[in-house]
């Protein structure tokens, strides 16, 4: 059974506008803009060090016939347009679902998350400089990373960087899942966005199939 990703959700413990894009496909995206604010010392120190932590990419199943059929689910959802080969989509799936559990978030929300963000564009960038998949903003490589901010154009470090700040902002709003959406578009108290985050979510749901009758 491949190793089960560790959750940082029971390690950050807290002390302490829309700006719509159009996409290629049609489609509008709405952009983040996380706004700047003070971080306790020992909540940054966390997150600093999940941002900085190197390991293997290993999101957890629960078996098998799971991986195949979360992983076929989900790639025949992506875009062609910016994944058009299956196994494009299946490294992008495996890196979301890994960030995802390591953060203690559902892969399915950050997909949904993603594609209301950006449309799953690598390099799309918001009027306000949000940055990648995640729309991450830039000064959070200063808050919490190493200062690199072209690696928010990077995959891994877009979805881990995206996937943290979202943990985050759970913790701040006690698991809040509105609020923090808000906080994380920067539109705290409006409801478009988390609105639209989470009927992408329901899109994005995993149904498992039902192996006995496959299997007739």
């Amino acid at each position: 059974m491949p190793r089960r990703s560790r959750p940082l959700a029971a390690g950050i413990l807290l002390a302490a506008g829309l700006a719509a894009t159009a996409l290629g496909s049609g489609r509008l995206a709405l952009a983040g803009e996380q706004a700047y604010e003070p971080m306790a010392a020992s909540v940054r120190s966390v997150l600093a060090a999940a941002v900085a932590e190197r390991d293997e990419p290993e999101p957890y199943f629960t078996s098998i016939t799971e991986k195949v059929d979360w992983l076929t689910q989900m790639s025949a959802k992506l875009p062609r347009r910016w994944k058009p080969s299956y196994r494009q989509r299946v490294e992008f799936l495996t890196a979301v679902r890994y960030e995802a559990q390591r953060a203690g978030l559902e892969p399915e929300l950050v997909l949904g998350l993603i594609e209301v963000e950006s449309n799953f564009r690598k390099y799309a960038v918001s009027s306000a400089g949000a940055r990648g998949y995640m729309q991450v903003m830039p000064f959070w490589t200063d808050l919490i990373g190493d200062g690199n901010r072209a690696a928010l154009f990077k995959e891994s470090a877009n979805l881990r960087y995206g996937c943290l700040i979202l943990r985050h902002y759970l913790d701040r709003e006690g698991g809040n899942l509105f609020r923090a959406l808000g906080r994380y578009n920067g539109s705290l108290g409006r409801p478009e966005y988390p609105q639209a985050v989470q009927r992408a979510w329901e899109r994005w749901r995993y149904r498992a199939r039902n192996v006995t009758t496959a299997a007739r």
